[in-house]
């Protein structure tokens, strides 16, 4: 045997030793190549001409492309950085391909609404309300939609649904009635149910009315309209709206609602809706398209609390992130008050232009010391709708007395609404962990008569969003469609000028109280990252960075450096979910 074949076989040479370190660095530059060659929907979208990304993630808040691979974001950077890092090798490997976004354009993370009401927008938008200027107007505007349906028109059977009406812009002061409805002969003898624009009144026709009778004479945390003879006139309050027998709806009329609902949301760049009150029906649809696979959006859903329910948090599933990330409903919806708008929101003082009325709880404080505990012992998310002071307080105590000891960050409770609130109680929220979800777009409805309402000292404490961060309390955004308007963008603008989209305010083009302004990056991550944080998926959306999902908008211009009275016209040209274009073209 020769002396070089004996060195090739000297045990001393260790091959693993060497190789090991080869093959690392091999894969290492390889490794794009083999995944730019076998993944074909691997892509990045970049800015042309300039880091007009914004990520909302603090550490790199903008970039000039995003690596989009399987529907995850894996890498960000220059367009240089980013093609050095995916390099073409052909002709094994094809180039990664570069999406780019229109000049003057900008992009963003999918947008969420932390507070909407989907199938009820659904319905409400097939015969919207909204902007009728009296109780006549109104009217005929339902007799309208059923002379513009002739399947409507020719079948009483039918029912009408709508909804938006707003009795404070009408020049009458008392409540609608079934008679009004009735007194119109299109209208008459159908059965016709109308919501109100803040969602805490229905006004109904005789036949709608008639189908639920006999009504109790008084309700808890609520109010049926009685006139002088007391009987009910066809209006219903509060915990009262859920007097009313519904006529079953089909499956049909469920994804007709749906889709009217989905389809406005991704033309708005909404790509996750927290669904604020799933009552079972509504529970029900969206568990089925989770279980077909079948949902085009992100769902966070707050399962609707009844008190005359027996406890059911330690039996009902609490369902995460079904339908590949599609589907959760892993939080528990209590209404503590009624609405500002109705008189229904409960004040520690009475109502300045009602001095009989504080307003009302729509159930005993003792209910929420009872019961918020129990869920948060079983894993729920407790989110309580509040909206006057008296009623933030109360719901402040019960999450106090439930917290103490707790993981607050396990359990994120939510305060939704927390529209007025003493200075207190805005320390005691921030102290506590309790999130606050708001909604700018309310400020700006509310404006014209909140002084009137609750006096000039009390109202500064109303939609005080300012005051609540200063004070360290985490805030999320929404919109309370169809209460408000589902655009992202109205949300955006109210929160950062506090003017009408006209560009007016009771306090002058300033904004009214102007102080309580945010920040454009404030209200940016209070609609995405934030709303994240507060459905328990920080880690995976809410922000463009490496490993989150590729959820992001591109908008027609800069909504963070346009001037502000440009905002309104912000287009969206396309809506991604999973890095896959569910709305318009790049």
């Amino acid at each position: 045997m020769s002396a070089k074949k004996t060195d090739r076989l000297d045990p001393g040479f260790n091959t693993g030793r060497f190789l090991v370190p080869v093959i690392a660095i091999l894969a290492y530059y390889i490794y794009p190549y083999v995944v730019a060659y076998f993944t074909t929907d691997v892509y990045a979208l970049c800015s042309e001409h300039g880091d007009y990304i914004y990520t909302v993630d603090p550490a790199n808040p903008r970039t000039q492309c995003i690596v989009v691979q399987q529907g995850y974001i894996v890498d960000l950077g220059s367009l240089p950085s980013v093609k050095s890092r995916w390099p073409a090798w052909r002709p094994l490997v094809p180039a990664l391909p570069v999406r780019f976004i229109q000049p003057g354009s900008a992009v963003i993370p999918g947008l969420s609404d932390s507070h909407g009401h989907i199938l009820e927008y659904g319905a409400m938008k097939q015969l919207p309300l909204e902007g009728t200027t009296s109780i006549e107007e109104t009217v005929a505007r339902v007799r309208e939609f059923i002379l513009a349906n002739p399947d409507i028109l020719s079948n009483h059977s039918t029912p009408i649904i709508g909804g938006g009406w707003d009795h404070t812009v009408w020049p009458s002061t008392r409540w609608p009635s079934a008679a009004d409805l009735d007194a119109d002969p299109v209208v008459r003898g159908r059965h016709v149910v109308l919501q109100s624009k803040d969602c805490h009144a229905l006004w109904v026709s005789t036949k709608a009315l008639q189908a639920s009778l006999p009504l109790p004479p008084t309700v808890d945390g609520g109010i049926i309209v009685r006139d002088h003879e007391g009987n009910p006139v066809g209006t219903l309050l509060d915990n009262a709206q859920d007097l009313l027998k519904g006529l079953p709806l089909t499956d049909q009329e469920l994804n007709r609602r749906f889709k009217v609902a989905v389809d406005s949301a991704l033309a708005h760049g909404i790509t996750s809706i927290h669904d604020a009150g799933l009552d079972p029906v509504s529970l029900s649809f969206f568990q089925r398209k989770a279980d077909n696979g079948t949902l085009p959006i992100r769902i966070y859903g707050m399962t609707f609390f009844n008190v005359t329910q027996d406890y059911w948090g330690n039996t009902a599933k609490l369902v995460i992130g079904e339908n590949n990330g599609r589907f959760t409903a892993r939080s528990v919806k209590i209404f503590a008050d009624g609405a500002l708008r109705t008189g229904g929101a409960a004040l520690h003082d009475h109502y300045a232009d009602n001095p009989t009325s504080h307003g009302f709880m729509r159930l005993d404080p003792q209910v929420l010391h009872e019961w918020i505990p129990k869920f948060l012992r079983d894993g729920w998310q407790v989110n309580v709708h509040a909206i006057g002071d008296r009623a933030n307080g109360i719901v402040l105590d019960a999450f106090e007395a439930a917290l103490s000891g707790a993981n607050v960050t396990a359990l994120r409770p939510r305060l939704e609404h927390a529209q007025l609130m003493t200075k207190a109680d805005m320390k005691r929220l921030a102290r506590l962990g309790v999130i606050a979800s708001i909604q700018p777009t309310h400020a700006i409805s509310d404006m014209w008569y909140a002084q009137d309402r609750l006096g000039p000292e009390r109202v500064k404490g109303l939609y005080a969003f300012r005051s609540i961060i200063d004070n360290g309390a985490r805030i999320t955004l929404g919109t309370d469609f169809p209460v408000e308007v589902i655009s992202p963008f109205s949300t955006f603008y109210a929160a950062v000028t506090r003017l009408s989209p006209q560009g007016t305010s009771p306090h002058g083009p300033g904004g009214w109280f102007p102080e309580e302004r945010l920040t454009r990056e404030e209200a940016l991550q209070g609609m995405t990252l934030d709303p994240a944080y507060a459905s328990f998926t920080e880690s995976s959306l809410g922000s463009l960075e490496p490993g989150k999902r590729a959820d992001y908008v591109v908008l027609s211009q800069d909504i963070m450096t346009i001037p502000a009275d440009q905002i309104l016209a912000t287009k969206v040209l396309a809506t991604a979910i999973d890095g896959v274009v569910v709305y318009g073209e790049i």
